[in-house]
């Protein structure tokens, strides 16, 4: 049986490639054989990419790909090729970019795009189809035979349309050259206008249904908010409309049916403006910057709503997202027992069994479990196709009325406990257990913020774990490797993969030094810069300067569902650069933005993460790093959590530990001792919790 005849799919490692490996339909893996396969053949490649946790990819894949005479047509006219989006997220950002351009819509997943055998430019590209024409949408196996005509009968409007692609390529790479304009702070207010504009005043949020929680625009949203609080920094009052935004947003997340109440972690996205009914799947890049955004809110105005948020994902990440040795799971699929949703609904019989249940509980009673009811709409109407999903109608606050709000909270909490014991009873979503290196950062940085604000050592050391796992496993002779599993680290690192651990990594520095980690760090920049950073126009290429040659090598400044990689390392780098005084990092950040400065101002609300990192260049934060002594640093730490400082970076180092090279300066002290430093300028060292305390109330925010 030739190459082509089988499924090769078997031989992988992705769960979302396993989950093909039985269709009949020939797939292969992008790879040099299934490449030079479509040459020899001259047949186009039929491009799909997806995850294991979309919805609609397991639609299509039941509709069409398990479809024997949908599968034979495929496998005759076509090299039929399935990718991994979250292990090849070069290929998805480039064929999702060709989609853009030649449909002007926007894309999504299955993405699905018919490639020249030679070249794999696009001659044909869309995303989902269904089995039988409907809503505007041809039907799946009349669209592969009308692709076919196409490449047998037009050859040069087809070499013509790759030109023009390339051309565009080529007119935005250009566009990144930079410009003479000096960097300011005048798009940073800009886009603070555009994200007030955009902003959901009723629901919360920046959009209309279907609505994702954007979690860089709620952190630029606090870190303007912030940058108006800091003293000298500008002539204008705080911006409380602003901070208004992002509270507001994070409340109605909170009490929406996006977040799941009884497990921990919010889902991928809202179907309805309400915040209500969600896309059900889990994805670990959401829920890192999410648990990161709550903490803070939290040490903002001690809401339960916040603590709640971000503890229950904290604990929802350990304790089903954690493997054994350390490293964090990719995502949690949306549907189970073959629907979507069935494992969070609640049908009526079995909610009111277990209401009275709870009603019978002396330490919950009648009327906590009423107050339940109203809290998530259980006294309403079913809101999910014949069954309830869990979505706050009512707060807390306004139910307990003149009542004791902390006891109807510790209520709550016993409710929820024992729906939650009954509902782990039930078939579980499966979960993608891959662990991704940029999606892993991602969730470091979540788990230290947690750690610190909410004063958990548990998420620390969960934090130190995920962290190490990379380290052991995905860090081998100075490369990177973007995923693991089945005890395989595979596919050099991408942009994300430097970026995002650099940024957890420092985060995590800051609840718990490791000397370790920060000569990691180092050692990760400085990969970085040598195999990613683009020395003619400045910034960095998604791919590294060894990676295969693709149809576009992207570099990519604005955010989509994750903040840009761009940005990350901008800020990350000069975040480092302050630290150890390597200024080869903070021009690097500063080549960055220069080569970001067209696209940032063409649409400044789409770069919010580039422009948090702009922040921070024109104003560094703060950087306290503290040198420990053991009689005394109990009273340090206590004291300097006292403060919210989202601002100033804070670096306590034990006095017994030696020090790297680069953080010479900071010396020990017989007592423990503190070096302030903001950018390039350090001042007086404090030596005693009088002057601690001073420091720390002129930089903590309001």
């Amino acid at each position: 049986m030739s190459s082509q005849q089988k499924n090769l799919l078997n031989q992988e490692t992705s769960p979302y490639l396993l989950q093909h490996s039985d269709n009949p339909v020939h797939w292969m893996a992008w790879n040099e054989q299934s490449l030079t396969l479509a040459k020899q053949k001259n047949k186009p490649v039929l491009l799909s990419i997806g995850y294991s946790a979309c919805h609609w990819c397991h639609v299509m894949a039941h509709e069409s790909f398990e479809d024997p005479e949908t599968a034979a047509i495929m496998n005759e006219l076509y090299i039929n090729i399935k990718v991994d989006k979250e292990e090849r997220p070069d290929l998805d950002k480039i064929y999702q970019n060709a989609h853009s351009l030649l449909t002007e819509r926007p894309g999504g997943w299955p993405l699905t795009v018919f490639l020249t055998p030679d070249t794999h430019m696009p001659i044909f590209a869309g995303t989902y189809f269904p089995p039988e024409a409907r809503h505007g949408l041809p039907a799946f196996k009349d669209l592969l035979q009308q692709i076919n005509d196409i490449w047998q009968s037009r050859q040069f409007d087809i070499q013509q349309q790759s030109h023009a692609l390339q051309s565009t390529y080529q007119r935005i790479y250009d566009a990144t050259q930079p410009e003479a304009e000096t960097l300011n702070h005048a798009v940073i207010d800009i886009a603070r206008s555009q994200v007030e504009k955009q902003f959901d005043d009723k629901n919360g949020g920046f959009s209309r249904a279907p609505k994702f929680p954007h979690p860089s625009i709620l952190e630029f949203t606090l870190k303007h908010w912030l940058h108006t609080t800091r003293p000298g920094q500008t002539n204008t009052p705080p911006d409380h409309r602003i901070l208004h935004s992002a509270m507001f947003s994070l409340e109605k997340m909170a009490n929406g049916g996006i977040f799941d109440h009884l497990g921990g972690g919010f889902c991928r996205y809202s179907t309805d403006d309400q915040w209500m009914i969600p896309h059900f799947e889990k994805m670990l890049y959401d829920n890192g910057p999410l648990l990161s955004l709550y903490s803070q809110a939290w040490k903002l105005n001690n809401e339960p709503l916040f603590f709640d948020a971000a503890s229950e994902t904290a604990n929802w990440v350990m304790r089903e997202m954690q493997s054994q040795d350390g490293g964090y799971y990719s995502a949690q699929d949306a549907d189970s027992e073959g629907s979507e949703g069935s494992f969070f609904i609640w049908h009526k019989d079995e909610i009111n069994t277990l209401l009275s249940q709870c009603a019978e509980n002396p330490e919950i009673g009648k009327t906590a479990v009423d107050l339940f009811r109203q809290r998530f709409g259980l006294n309403r109407a079913e809101n999910f196709e014949g069954a309830w999903h869990l979505h706050g109608y009512a707060t807390e606050s306004k139910l307990a009325g003149k009542n004791n709000a902390a006891e109807l909270h510790q209520q709550f909490k016993r409710i929820r406990q024992h729906l939650f014991s009954h509902r782990e009873k039930r078939i579980h979503p499966d979960t993608d257990t891959k662990v991704l290196t940029a999606w892993n950062g991602l969730m470091i940085h979540g788990m230290s913020n947690a750690g610190r604000l909410l004063q958990n050592n548990d998420y620390i050391e969960s934090a130190l774990q995920a962290a190490y796992f990379l380290k052991n496993h995905c860090w081998k002779n100075n490369q990177l490797y973007a995923s693991f599993k089945d005890n395989r680290s595979t596919l050099d690192a991408y942009l994300d993969d430097y970026a995002f651990l650099i940024y957890g990594l420092l985060e995590l520095l800051q609840s718990r030094w490791d000397n370790n980690l920060y000569e990691w760090a180092l050692a990760l920049a400085d990969k970085l810069l040598s195999d990613f950073e683009d020395s003619r126009y400045g910034g960095f290429y998604f791919t590294s300067h060894h990676h295969e040659t693709l149809i576009q090598r992207l570099k990519i400044f604005s955010d989509d569902a994750i903040p840009s990689g761009n940005a990350i390392a901008t800020l990350a780098l000069n975040r480092l650069g302050q630290l150890s005084g390597r200024k080869t990092y903070i021009d690097a950040a500063e080549n960055c933005l220069k080569s970001a400065w067209t696209s940032i101002n063409h649409s400044p609300v789409a770069h919010c993460a580039l422009l948090n990192a702009l922040s921070e260049y024109l104003t560094p934060p703060e950087i306290l790093i503290i040198r420990s002594q053991p009689a005394d640093s109990e009273q340090w730490s206590s004291l300097i959590q006292q403060y919210y400082l989202p601002g100033t970076l804070i670096y306590t180092i034990p006095a017994e530990q030696p020090l790297h090279d680069s953080l010479r300066a900071r010396a020990t002290a017989d007592t423990s001792i503190a070096y302030p430093c903001s950018g390039t300028i350090c001042f007086e060292s404090i030596k005693n919790l009088p002057e601690l305390q001073t420091y720390l109330q002129n930089n903590s925010a309001e």
